[in-house]
């Protein structure tokens, strides 16, 4: 009987990892101490709200101030009222030659009219430069974008001559008409922004629907714009509303005048000044600016975000 002998297969000797290819354990950093971490938050939170605390004073001193007679309103600085007084409301109602609801209306009917304005024109300004085509489009775009950079006060001459020929001082429309005309250069802007973000295949689907520019914009670009639209609404009815100087210049007969505008004759420089009722219709004057910004505050916040990211 033959037997085989089958040869030894080799043994593989165990490969050594090289030292170049060796992976460094990496070090583990240390746990932030939970003291640490709490004493930072406790001095982040505190800044904050010393900060809201400095911003917020003024107001709170006003609302303090408009509770006071008019002898001790400087005389005691703090907010703590040693003895209350609300006639100033009453009294600041009826101080100047109408009552202060003729300024609020004058008021809400020019931050109505520019209002709409704005809306109307800007979109339509807003549409032709994000989905037409036309000659000269990007210089004019430039042009509309430098007028940002301009001061309004250095148009207000001309303009002031302009509407006096015209004869539409001590009239509303000054105030109003060149919002008609998409001057705001900022909300035309924030509109192209947002229109050209939206997909331009909703156009295609619609033109071949057979709807041309007109029922393009009103139908499909539009109802998609409801937060650019809302951020103009609230942007122009607070500039607007806290616009002082254009109508001081075009409004000069009392019965036309606006709330900053009869702010300002609450301040006598030949008499005392009442700071009581001044404080007092300060306060009722800034509740419609609170009450626009709390209602339309999501829209305002959904409004930049959307434009910013374009």
């Amino acid at each position: 009987m033959t037997t085989e002998i089958q040869p030894l297969s080799p043994v593989s000797a165990p490969v050594r990892p090289s030292a170049a290819g060796a992976q460094q354990p990496q070090a583990r950093q240390r746990p932030k101490s939970p003291s640490r971490v709490r004493l930072r938050a406790f001095g982040k939170h505190l800044i904050l709200i010393v900060s809201a605390l400095a911003m917020i004073y003024p107001l709170l001193w006003m609302i303090a101030s408009s509770l006071r007679p008019n002898d001790l309103i400087f005389r005691e600085p703090g907010l703590l009222l040693s003895t209350f007084e609300a006639s100033n409301y009453s009294e600041g109602w009826n101080a100047l030659a109408s009552p202060f609801s003729t300024y609020l209306l004058n008021s809400a009917v020019v931050v109505l009219g520019c209002i709409l304005g704005n809306l109307v024109s800007c979109s339509m300004a807003a549409y032709a430069f994000a989905r037409l085509n036309f000659k000269g489009k990007k210089w004019l775009f430039g042009a509309m974008l430098l007028t940002i950079m301009l001061p309004f006060h250095v148009v207000i001459v001309p303009q002031y001559i302009l509407f006096s020929q015209i004869g539409w001082v001590n009239t509303f429309w000054p105030i109003i008409v060149p919002k008609l005309l998409a001057t705001d250069a900022f909300f035309v802007f924030l509109m192209v922004q947002f229109i050209r973000g939206i997909p331009k295949d909703l156009d295609e689907a619609a033109r071949i629907d057979g709807a041309g520019h007109p029922r393009i914009f009103l139908q499909v670009i539009l109802p998609l714009m409801v937060p650019a639209l809302a951020t103009t609404t609230i942007f122009t009815f607070i500039w607007t509303w806290n616009d002082f100087f254009s109508q001081l210049i075009y409004l000069t007969d009392p019965k036309m005048f606006t709330v900053p505008v009869a702010l300002r004759a609450f301040v006598d420089a030949t008499a005392s000044t009442s700071w009581g009722s001044l404080f007092a219709m300060s306060i009722v004057s800034l509740l419609p600016v609170f009450i626009a910004f709390l209602l339309g505050q999501k829209f305002l916040v959904k409004g930049i975000a959307t434009t910013g990211i374009k």
